[in-house]
């Protein structure tokens, strides 16, 4: 077994300034003006004539556009000669110019972009969860009042995801397993909430899917929005390490079920270390595999449930197409409280009409005792990371902390890793509603009100090979667990 992998990508452009030669053609005032693109005519609107432009000159061949951006003084950046597009600089005079050279067919803006990242807590209702509603205590539905334990490569407790109001880490219990095999919890040992034991197992996984559950609500410098389904949740990290990872689950599985009850010891009040709910377990083998209700971890995920832990599993990354069963394992198990994970695409725009993400895992389209239970966003997601950890330095979208010093804290990374801490997090904050919920509940009130996007597989019977039972929705949860 093995962690499920994460994908992700950059692109680039490179500038190349190509000599040209050959006559330059006349511009034509009777000619009609050139179109130009929606952004373009706003920008021309309202710019003077000396305003620097960088447009994209239209043609029937590059030769023509670039004949064309010379004609009106325009400096060429670089050209596409299989589209017929010249990349050129000049003023907004120069740009109005080139629109009546001959040949010339459209011009369009050099629109910024961004790269697209979300928190995913806007397509889940999550944050809107915690803004419109409270829990049985009254306080906004954040998540407090619970603690999430998150089994993964390790932890950055300093990090400012996990800052609570009073500075100090919402960390309250931060240990390593340092266990080969078996479900001892001898060989988990306790380690100080202020290390990094993300960065000693050089991972970075944990801290992203750790701030996905349960991370600060920032806006960050470049306006882009961060944080947890579950801010107000305290965090207990077992660090299983990178190497070794999947051998010490069934040990860190084990030690919740000894210390859920009081993660932090009986000495220790719920007020400051509240009880362990639920369990994020982001990774599994490759390819999926047959689910054995024998196994370890089978046992000690039931035995979990009926002692009122709810256990979250990523479905995996092998995508498919229903021809074949690549769900997780353990995720199959069909016990009320253990809940799969299939990653849906919100288009960083927290849509609730996006795409099943292609790498999600399917189930085998004939057989629904392998499909997942329900989706949440998993691709493109902007959580908390350390620059200097592999899985963080090669994400998508690096972006700043909200401290001076907090430099490349967050970035983009995509999985149905990702998905499973958005879950998690919700999971928290349906057990604030309903203090007394049962995890079979819990996973009730989630798949019953799922939102039944409708990209890839039709839903069979409330569910599908892909997707289960669709997006989840935070808002029809609560209401769902907590109505008449």
């Amino acid at each position: 077994m093995r962690w499920r992998s994460v994908r992700w990508a950059t692109t680039f452009v490179a500038a190349l300034v190509v000599p040209l030669a050959g006559a330059v053609p006349a511009a034509n005032a009777q000619a009609p003006l050139a179109p130009v693109s929606d952004t373009l005519g706003r920008v021309l609107a309202g710019a003077s004539g000396l305003t620097p432009l960088t447009t994209l000159v239209h043609a029937a061949d590059a030769d023509t556009a670039a004949r064309a951006v010379r004609a009106a003084g325009m400096r060429e950046i670089t050209r596409f000669p299989r589209i017929g597009v010249v990349a050129a600089t000049g003023t907004a005079a120069q740009v109005a110019a080139v629109r009546k050279v001959a040949g010339v067919s459209y011009v369009e803006n050099n629109d910024p972009l961004v790269a697209f990242g979300s928190s995913g807590t806007t397509a889940t209702r999550s944050a809107e969860a915690r803004t419109t509603l409270t829990g049985a205590d009254g306080a906004p539905l954040d998540g407090r009042g619970v603690s999430v334990a998150i089994i993964d490569t390790g932890i950055d407790p300093t990090h400012p995801a996990f800052r609570g109001a009073d500075g100090s880490t919402r960390v309250v219990r931060n240990l390593k397993s340092l266990c080969l095999d078996g479900t001892t919890t001898s060989c988990i040992v306790d380690v100080p909430t202020s290390v990094d034991t993300d960065t000693t197992a050089l991972g970075g996984h944990g801290t992203h899917v750790a701030g996905i559950a349960a991370g600060a609500p920032y806006t960050l410098a470049d306006g882009s929005a961060v944080g947890g389904s579950a801010p107000g949740a305290k965090i207990v990290s077992i660090s299983t390490g990178l190497a070794i990872l999947v051998l010490g689950t069934d040990a860190a599985l084990n030690w919740v079920l000894e210390n859920h009850a009081a993660p932090c010891g009986a000495a220790v009040s719920a007020a400051v270390c509240p009880p362990i709910k639920v369990i994020n377990n982001s990774y599994g083998p490759s390819g999926g595999g047959e689910f054995d209700p024998q196994s370890a971890t089978v046992k000690l995920q039931r035995a979990l449930a009926a002692e009122g832990v709810v256990t979250v599993w990523a479905n995996g990354n092998d995508g498919g197409d229903g021809s074949e069963d690549l769900s997780n394992p353990p995720g199959k198990d069909p016990t009320p409280g253990v809940i799969s994970v299939a990653s849906y695409n919100d288009q960083g725009t927290g849509t609730r009409d996006g795409t099943v993400s292609d790498f999600s895992s399917r189930g085998l389209a004939t057989d629904p005792s392998t499909w997942p239970d329900v989706s949440a966003p998993g691709e493109n997601i902007l959580s908390a990371c350390r620059p200097y950890l592999v899985i963080c330095s090669t994400g998508l979208q690096p972006s700043n902390g909200p401290g001076l010093l907090d430099v490349g804290t967050y970035n983009v990374i995509s999985g149905t890793s990702m998905a499973t801490p958005q879950i998690t997090g919700i999971v928290a904050q349906l057990f604030q509603a309903r203090p007394g919920a049962t995890p079979g509940d819990i996973e009730t009130a989630i798949k019953s009100t799922a939102y039944k996007y409708s990209d890839g597989a039709a839903y069979e019977g409330g569910s599908s090979f892909d997707k289960g039972a669709g997006l989840v929705d935070t808002v029809a949860a609560v209401g769902a667990l907590t109505g008449p």
